[in-house]
């Protein structure tokens, strides 16, 4: 698979029912990206699965979209990192039983750990990261998949970073489990190369998120870019428009 870097195609414009009558799920939905997206997808016609940890995060954003009219989307809370391959195949039922397929899957829901150096790393919060960002992706993808290969087409997007793809001093487990989530991606994609299933991956870049606060403090949010600004990609990516192409990375910015 090539491994460039991609961005999105300067001329790309969605069309407005991109995503009428899709089942998307967007895990962290609760904020930042994981919101942002949440909402653009159902903006555009998807009946939006909305999880994450914090049921009263996943109510607020359920109610937006329903305040603004939109499809009406579904709150199924879970915390990844307690999570068991039981808790996902329960998933799978339920929402089978719902909706009988699903066309797609965007993977936002993210651990940050600690900023230091690996020497100091503590080996629970080491755990907990790859538990997070790359154990429980892994249980949902497996889960899932009976019913992405119902849809005629359907995506996978996993939210990557720039130091899962070069690792840098004091980024510990959140940089080593971006880059095992890259390879997933990869190997997703080379399997599903024929069940019309595409799988890529978005490096938002530096984002206006509180993730981003919590991991630069002394840098100022107004010079960032915000999570409605990088929509474009995640529908290309998350709809038809993009069926083609698999197994690559995209850069957002």
């Amino acid at each position: 698979m090539n491994e460039h870097i991609k961005t999105l195609p300067a001329d790309y414009k969605p069309r407005q029912n991109l995503l009428q009558n899709k089942i998307i799920l967007v895990t962290g939905a609760g904020g930042g990206i994981g919101r942002t997206a949440a909402i653009t997808f159902a903006q555009y016609g998807a009946t939006v699965v909305l999880t994450g940890r914090t049921l009263q995060k996943l109510e607020t954003v359920y109610d937006e979209i329903e305040a603004a009219g939109l499809p009406q989307p579904a709150i199924y809370p879970i915390n990844f990192e307690g999570a068991k391959e039981s808790d996902f195949t329960e998933m799978c039922n339920i929402l089978e039983a719902e909706f009988g397929q699903l066309d797609g899957i965007l993977h936002n829901a993210s651990e940050l750990g600690d900023r230091m150096p690996l020497r100091d790393y503590a080996c629970d919060t080491w755990s907990r990261v790859m538990q997070v960002n790359v154990n429980a992706p892994f249980m949902l993808s497996q889960a899932l998949l009976p019913l992405l290969l119902r849809a005629s087409h359907a995506s996978i997007v996993f939210t990557g970073s720039s130091v899962g793809r070069q690792g840098r001093a004091y980024w510990g487990a959140y940089a080593a489990s971006k880059a095992a989530q890259e390879n997933l991606m990869q190997t997703l994609a080379d399997e599903l190369a024929d069940d019309e299933i595409h799988v890529n991956s978005i490096n938002p870049g530096a984002t206006r998120t509180q993730m981003r606060a919590a991991a630069y403090p002394a840098e100022d949010p107004s010079t960032l870019k915000t999570p409605e600004d990088l929509m474009p990609l995640y529908l290309y990516l998350i709809g038809e428009d993009s069926q083609n192409i698999t197994g690559q990375r995209f850069n957002a910015q």
